[in-house]
């Protein structure tokens, strides 16, 4: 088979190494509009879900990236001057550069051609494909060309928002809320390197308006930022990426759905298809499992008309909780300002459950986590779970290695 992967992001490569380990014989290409080795955004965040199917789907490339990945070990929640508030949980983290060249590398070396500095506007410009993989993100140029046949939605949110580094290091994923003059502002960090923090900064319309983002240049804005959030950032700078523009790209987020993901032979992969709010870190989790889903239904199928009705309806069922989830946190980041009058406990406890509702013994369990024997019980457990399923993973890779590998 001759496919086409346009975008070189995390679905469209990790779909590659996968249709070549299933078939040394399909001709793989993808194009990506970077140079190599250049990509824009800072770490990216995943579970234990994650790596159990990469370990299942490519153990090669699996070790790689837990290799390269940290582990955060619990959540803070602090509002301005006061006691940091503590929530369950863990999960990775791995810079986007480092998983990118992780899975390019392991592509071109299972026999893909990746195509740098090669951008397509339209179908057209690929030429002769059997199957056309539209992964180039929410502003998906393949998409927007057929957008009336695929139906796509797109539903602007409200607040503003930013993507920034600095080099203050949160092992644990921090969220800090501080009130300014104009309103409430607040950051969603964690670290994904020994060096490197994402620090996603957020606020309200009228926030933005009144701190006077809509007017400040670009190193103006940073100096701002570094002084509302000073406190917690122990002398370090916000860090943008973006360098050299009159104003840093404060975003609104953008909800991306699709009443059909699939046109002839292009369907749509990864953001291209369904666009899931920061607030839950789920975006490249699910780019890799669009990825291992739409390979293991093309290997079930003879017919790839069948092979893509499968996957769209079984990725579109995978999707619908984690999607509510996603509209339910994205909901109360806009509304914070209702909850701020609560005492930090319970402030805490309502941005855990913001994805949804919650057994009444979460609460208890939220008020144990704040006593410090508690909280180091409870992640002792947490690192133990972890062991056993990280143990798990690795007998999974010594069984697969055994397996022979295509040449």
């Amino acid at each position: 088979m001759k496919i086409a992967c346009v975008g070189g992001g995390p679905a469209g490569l990790y779909f590659s190494i996968l249709m070549k380990l299933a078939d040394p014989a399909n001709e793989v290409t993808v194009f990506e509009r970077n140079p190599a080795g250049v990509t824009y955004g800072w770490g990216v965040v995943f579970w234990d879900d994650l790596l159990d199917d990469l370990y299942r789907s490519d153990p090669v490339s699996a070790r790689e990236i837990a290799a390269s990945s940290v582990c955060w070990n619990g959540q803070e929640v602090r509002v301005g001057a006061g006691q940091p508030v503590f929530l369950g949980g863990s999960g990775f983290s791995v810079g986007r550069k480092r998983l990118l060249d992780i899975l390019a590398s392991r592509a071109i070396d299972l026999g893909v051609e990746v195509r740098f500095e090669s951008p397509v506007h339209q179908p057209s410009d690929i030429g002769e494909a059997d199957l056309v993989i539209a992964c180039d993100g929410a502003n998906s140029q393949v998409r927007q060309r057929c957008a009336p046949e695929f139906q796509t939605e797109v539903e602007v949110g409200r607040n503003k928002y930013i993507w920034l580094g600095t080099q203050r290091v949160f092992d644990a994923f921090t969220f800090a809320f501080e009130k300014t003059p104009a309103g409430w502002i607040w950051f969603h960090s964690y670290y994904f390197d020994r060096e490197t923090s994402t620090c996603i900064v957020e606020c309200s319309p009228e926030t933005w308006e009144g701190l006077a983002f809509d007017t400040l240049g670009a190193d103006e804005s940073i100096r701002r930022l570094e002084e509302i959030f000073g406190a917690y950032l122990d002398g370090h700078p916000l860090i943008n990426q973006l360098r050299g523009q009159d104003r840093i790209p404060w975003l609104n987020f953008r909800r991306i759905s699709n009443q059909a993901w699939v046109r002839g032979n292009i369907v749509l992969m990864g953001d291209a298809a369904h666009t899931t709010h920061f607030a839950i870190g789920s975006g490249t989790r699910l780019a890799i499992q669009d990825a291992i889903g739409l390979a293991g239904k093309l290997t079930q199928h003879r017919d790839l008309g069948a092979a893509l009705k499968a996957y769209e309806e079984d990725r579109r069922h995978d999707l619908l909780a984690l999607q509510s989830s996603a509209r339910n946190s994205t909901r109360w980041f806009e509304e914070v300002q209702s909850y701020m009058d609560q005492d930090a406990v319970q402030f805490g406890f309502s941005l855990w459950k913001r994805r949804g509702r919650s057994p009444a013994w979460r609460y208890q369990l939220h008020l144990a986590t704040q006593i410090s024997a508690l909280r180091r019980l409870r992640r002792w457990f947490t690192a133990a779970r972890r062991s056993v399923r990280a143990r798990r993973r690795l007998r999974l890779a010594e069984k697969s290695s055994s397996r022979p590998q295509p040449s």
